[in-house]
């Protein structure tokens, strides 16, 4: 049956990603971390739409892919989404951990909506020469056995090529490690400053509180983002990469294994956008003060505990910007934003802290 389900629900979940994106408010469409998402969801769009078609009609006319053009443009495809998919997550995991981590350095580079633009851009230029390579002579794009796909020839032992394969497989996995670092360091950082700020002397008392009131909340959310996102970007890349290593360095080849890998590669970007649409802040604030309030049943005092996001039931009018605000919900986390007085106060206790 051709794959036509998988593909609705790949471009519609991209769809619906991008309009969640675009509605939210002007602080986080400003910020670099909302623009490497949008860039994110753009690309899988792209690439579930450019793609999709081709593997469709060949379900449907065997003699599709017999054509080397339409073989070479779909192992191009398959080469610069899946590259391009990790290198966007891992560049905004590197964002993360320089907004979390080392703040002032985050704001001496000036990262903004249009740094990310450059970054983006880049990480397009680069992937489609690298990708391209291929088409150039240095290796050659085939049938596979299974005749519902295209990619590298990997049966091809010639020092170029192997040089090729050995090369994409590197970059993808440093790329893979690259975001779990990434990212477990982020979390821990933050998991290190709530433990430092609750130990924090009571003079400090609405720093404290606004951390208190933010870090609980934030931490939870973004463990939950961290492992969905590491353990997508991992299932989903990692068998493809493998299988990419196993057939340059061993003769007998498993042609169901690479099949099975590119098919799990392909849902990908079928789930990606479903982790922005259902970890976004809106669901888990609801789903964070639903469970609040079942606790409190137990405080005497559960009244004057402080909202999600707020201090003294009062939501502070630079709070949020500080990492709630700016968080479309994927892979590291929260922007911090230097725009405001008192979150450059939260900025240097933060230093201090860490």
């Amino acid at each position: 049956h051709p794959p036509t389900y998988p593909s609705i629900h790949g471009a519609v979940g991209n769809l619906i990603a991008i309009i969640v994106l675009s509605v939210s408010r002007q602080q986080r469409k400003s910020s670099a971390f909302y623009t490497l998402v949008c860039g994110l969801a753009v690309t899988d769009l792209l690439g579930t739409c450019l793609a999709s078609p081709i593997t469709i009609a060949n379900y449907l006319d065997r003699n599709v892919l017999l054509d080397q053009h339409v073989c070479e443009f779909q192992s191009f495809l398959l080469l610069f989404f899946g590259l391009t998919g990790l290198s966007i997550i891992c560049t905004m995991a590197a964002e993360r951990y320089l907004a979390i981590c080392c703040p002032y350095t985050y704001q001496r580079w000036g990262v903004d909506r249009r740094f990310a633009q450059k970054l983006l851009l880049f990480i397009y230029i680069s992937h489609i020469f690298f990708c391209c390579l291929p088409m150039m002579g240095m290796a050659n794009s085939r049938l596979q056995p299974s005749e519902t796909w295209c990619f590298i020839d990997w049966t091809i032992h010639e020092p170029v090529s192997t040089a090729y394969f050995v090369l994409y497989s590197v970059v993808s996995l440093l790329l893979i490690f690259g975001t779990i670092l990434l990212n477990l360091a982020v979390c821990g950082a933050l998991l290190l400053m709530r433990q430092r700020v609750v130990q924090l002397p009571v003079t400090r008392g609405s720093v404290r509180e606004r951390w208190r009131a933010l870090s609980s909340a934030a931490e939870t959310q973004m463990i939950a983002v961290l492992v969905m996102t590491s353990v997508v970007v991992l299932a989903c890349s990692a068998p493809l990469v493998v299988r990419v290593f196993v057939n340059c360095f061993k003769n007998e080849k498993n042609f169901k294994a690479d099949l099975a890998a590119i098919r799990i590669a392909s849902v990908n970007p079928i789930l990606d956008p479903w982790i922005y649409i259902l970890l976004r802040k809106s669901l888990f604030h609801r789903l964070l003060a639903f469970s609040r309030r079942g606790s409190s049943s137990h405080v005497s005092d559960s009244a004057k505990e402080p909202s999600y996001g707020s201090c003294d039931g009062q939501d502070p009018p630079s709070a949020p910007a500080v990492f709630m605000e700016n968080s479309p919900m994927v892979c590291a986390c929260f922007v911090v934003s230097f725009s405001s007085g008192e979150t450059y106060e939260i900025n240097k206790a933060v230093t201090k802290i860490c």
